[in-house]
């Protein structure tokens, strides 16, 4: 039946993920106006001026971001189980771009972080939803490929944020207000490629209104869709949604410890790469421009995961049946190791006397390192916890997040007090100490997961079935009516 989404041809999958995953590509936290200290963001030394802030102010920017960007979705997954992913992905596209409006014309401080948390809100939203999206369209063995685009562009899209905004800030005659504007008229661009594309691929919201349109075109009132168990309210929803993925945080040590190590890698992601513009101007003389283009190491570094991620599904294919979910750790045993290895290069390369190329290449190491983490603890807990996976999901997104706001808040001083070397030699032992974290998954995963409670509880979310009416007429051959047997 082409009306389920998992059944969509591979052109009409390919185009919708596409242009979905362009939202992660818009969302770069490295071009809209917050920034750190240290010009994290391209635009921060003509914001400071014209809106007469502190660099600490600017650093707020960022942290909310992050802080919208990990705690709303708890309450708005609820949200896209009840009404479909089409319409919020319409919100979150049109208050993402408005908040960039309200950036652009921002007359003092407060209303410019202010719009740079609900940024992140909104951001979060429609980009999250995106993995939902895959996984609607996509059958699990079909995943890894979309997946993969799907970081690769959230990953990419913060090097050529960077770029972009680094020689913008350069142009005296642009600077950060024109960062917003550039962002938003391109926003605008693919709202409208959206609006044209996209159509619903949840399946329970598309068997409810199935129901609903035979409902009026029949008269039939009996075509209802089927329920399991008692229909929870969207009151009921929304409670679950914001207590389940703390739940699984701080119970399942599967779910714990995978996100304490992606938590570490995300807020030592910002730091580090805080340290790019002092390390570059002050050893090497780089102007801003310049140093927006040393952000490309992001979309190397990522593009580089995009094509070992290929090897690595090669190899999950090869040894799912034999490993299961640890399958996917091969590649993020590696990249566990190279992540604090490729710190203590950028550390130690941190002077005059090393050319700057080293730097760029401990980078290029250091993000490919990230993003192979990232996937590897996106793919294994969506495969560890299967319908409570989004759960899974949303618990290490909440604390990734929220170590990605707090760590820019203190680094300033840690980078002053420390200097570049030692304080990244610090976040390097740091990650040295956790390096053992994938082995352990990989050797110990299956004797951990036979405690949990919930990869082997049975499916207890009340989610609609099926459309039928209340007899066993009117069935046809349909994915609609296939379901509608099997709960009969």
């Amino acid at each position: 039946d082409k009306r389920n989404p998992i059944n969509f041809s591979k052109t009409k999958k390919w185009t919708i993920t596409v242009v979905t995953s362009f939202f992660t590509l818009l969302k770069p936290k490295y071009l809209p106006t917050a920034a750190s200290p240290t010009s994290f963001s391209m635009g921060t030394p003509s914001m400071i001026r014209d809106l007469n802030c502190t660099p600490f102010q600017a650093t707020l920017g960022l942290s909310l971001y992050c802080l919208g960007f990990g705690v709303l979705p708890l309450v708005t997954s609820a949200f896209s189980e009840e009404f479909g992913r089409q319409p919020l992905y319409y919100v979150s596209v049109f208050g993402f771009l408005s908040m960039h409006l309200v950036a652009a014309l921002s007359p003092n401080i407060q209303l410019t972080v202010l719009s740079r948390f609900l940024q992140g809100a909104f951001g979060s939203t429609g980009a999250t939803m995106v993995a939902g999206t895959v996984a609607d369209i996509w059958a699990p063995h079909e995943r890894g490929l979309p997946m993969a685009f799907f970081s690769l562009l959230a990953f990419a899209g913060n090097g050529l944020g960077a770029l972009a905004g680094g020689w913008i800030e350069e142009n005296v005659k642009l600077q950060w207000r024109w960062i917003q504007w550039i962002h938003l008229i391109i926003g605008v661009t693919f709202f409208i490629i959206l609006l044209l594309v996209i159509e619903e691929t949840r399946l329970t919201v598309i068997i409810y209104n199935h129901a609903r349109h035979l409902r009026k075109s029949t008269g039939d009132q009996r075509y209802q869709p089927l329920r399991t168990g008692q229909a929870q309210t969207l009151r009921e929803m929304i409670a679950v949604s914001c207590t389940r993925p703390i739940l699984l945080l701080f119970t399942e040590p599967v779910v714990f410890s995978v996100s304490v190590w992606i938590g570490f890698a995300w807020g030592v992601y910002y730091c580090m790469i805080e340290s790019i513009p002092g390390v570059f101007r002050t050893l090497h003389g780089f102007n801003q421009g310049q140093i927006g283009t040393v952000y490309t190491t992001m979309t190397l570094g990522s593009i580089l995961g995009f094509i070992t991620n290929m090897y690595q599904e090669k190899l999950y294919q090869k040894n799912v049946n034999a490993r299961g979910p640890q399958a996917r750790l091969y590649l993020a045993c590696v990249a566990g190791t190279l992540f604090p290895l490729s710190m203590f290069m950028f550390a130690w390369s941190s002077k005059k006397a090393v050319p700057w190329a080293v730097l760029v290449v401990a980078l290029t190491i250091f993000v490919w390192a990230i993003f192979t983490i990232y996937l590897a603890v996106f793919t294994y807990l969506a495969d560890c916890y299967g319908i409570y996976a989004s759960s899974a999901l949303a618990g290490q997104s909440l604390l990734r997040n929220i170590m990605g706001a707090a760590f820019p808040l203190f680094s300033e001083r840690m980078f002053g007090a420390l200097g570049y070397t030692w304080a990244n030699t610090m976040f390097a032992c740091a990650a040295l100490v956790m390096t053992p974290i994938p082995f352990v998954m990989y050797y110990y995963g299956p004797r951990i997961l036979k405690r949990s409670k919930f990869v082997h509880q049975p499916i207890d979310e009340k989610l609609p079935k099926e459309v039928s009416p209340t007899t066993t007429e009117h069935r046809s051959s349909s994915i609609f009516q296939a379901v509608e047997i099997k709960s009969k």
